[in-house]
């Protein structure tokens, strides 16, 4: 066995084991036996609502057992056939092997993700905010940046992306945007990019050509059903009208139609301009302030909900989650997971995907990481 495919077989065993841990193997398949004999019921259909919902958990836990399944029986039938070719001297049968080892690796990573997609709201929306920490253009142009990866990673994904509410920089950059993700799994992927993002860079408005480090806040939470009843005091909020601003001319409405909504007692602050209808752009601020809080409740819910939380309350050093350094030499560190890549213009283009992996993992298993910062 060659060295590449013994890593190949270290890292398929270590997906297939995550996910059984995340699925509680044992508990997981009496659940499925329990479901499957519920479907067999002619009475589940009574109540559309509640068959539905079996069905989905049903056809969630086959998915992620059967994937198990397969991609170990697979696995054990493409070390026989190395073995095979080893014994009969075979290089292109060994060749083969190992091709196979390979693309399980790689199968087993994604059927790894799709598994740790079973939260609440993971399957739902998303709405994305950024916003530019102190530091004037240069953290506005970051969370200029910072908007254009989630929406390159989105575009990758073949989700839709819609601009909810944009407010320009002075010079260049944007101070805040929410972006509206739409597609299968869109939170479920990128709940864990909420934190404060660091930059460094030789920046382009020095003309002294120094390096200068910047901050930006992400924050990302799920649409929610009218099925989830979130209810909200009139008299805990005030409501504010502005005349939108955009990213060109023809995105800049001539009346105050865009909404802003403030939570008084949480201090949670959502706006929306989508629209030109005053009226319209209200119902949706309010939606996405529902939002807000039904995230906050999710959160509590996680053990680590309260040191996530301060991570977000402060644009700053001593607060980031992921570091990301152009100059003097080009890396991207993430400080939860100790994941990184050597590849910032990847990333800033949406390759996003390892990170968010190794946050989902980092979930499941509960393990810490000694990271240390980037200079």
């Amino acid at each position: 066995m060659r060295a590449e495919g013994q890593a190949h077989i270290e890292q398929i065993e270590a997906a297939l084991a995550l996910v059984r841990k995340f699925l509680d193997w044992d508990r997981a398949l009496r659940r499925l036996d329990e479901l499957n004999a519920r479907v067999e019921d002619p009475k589940l259909w009574d109540n559309p609502k509640d068959a539905q919902a079996v069905m989905r958990e049903r056809q969630r836990l086959e998915a992620a057992v059967g994937a198990v399944n397969t991609i170990s029986t697979q696995m054990a039938d493409a070390v026989e056939f190395i073995d095979l070719g080893e014994a009969e001297d075979d290089e292109a049968t060994v060749d083969e092997g190992h091709a196979a080892l390979a693309a399980l690796a790689a199968r087993a990573e994604a059927d790894k993700v799709q598994a740790l997609l079973a939260g609440e709201a993971d399957a739902n929306d998303a709405y994305l905010e950024v916003h530019a920490g102190a530091g004037g253009t240069e953290s506005q142009d970051w969370a200029e940046m910072l908007q254009r990866m989630y929406s390159r990673w989105a575009e990758r994904h073949g989700f839709k992306v819609e601009l909810m509410e944009y407010h320009s920089g002075e010079q260049a950059g944007i101070k805040s945007c929410t972006l509206l993700i739409k597609g299968e799994n869109a939170y479920g992927y990128a709940k864990n990019e909420s934190g404060v993002h660091r930059l460094v860079r030789i920046s382009p408005y020095d003309s002294s050509a120094r390096r200068h480090t910047s901050f930006s806040s992400v924050w990302v939470y799920p649409v929610i059903d009218d099925d989830i009843d979130i209810e909200i005091k009139e008299s805990d909020l005030k409501i504010d009208t502005y005349r939108a601003s955009g990213a060109g001319g023809q995105h800049v409405n001539t009346t105050d139609s865009a909404v802003r909504i403030t939570h008084i007692p949480t201090g949670i602050i959502v706006a929306s301009q989508m629209d030109r209808s005053q009226h319209k752009n209200r119902a949706t601020a309010m939606g996405m302030l529902k939002a807000r809080m039904y995230e906050a409740e999710l959160a509590k819910r996680e053990a680590e909900a309260s040191g996530e939380y301060q991570a977000k309350t402060e644009i700053g050093w001593g607060h980031q989650i992921r570091s990301y350094v152009l100059q003097p030499y080009q890396l991207v560190k993430d400080l939860r997971t100790g994941a990184t890549s050597t590849s910032p213009d990847d990333v800033l283009d949406g390759d996003l995907d390892s990170f968010m992996a190794a946050a989902l993992s980092q979930k499941v298993t509960g393990e810490k990481v000694d990271v240390e910062d980037v200079d």
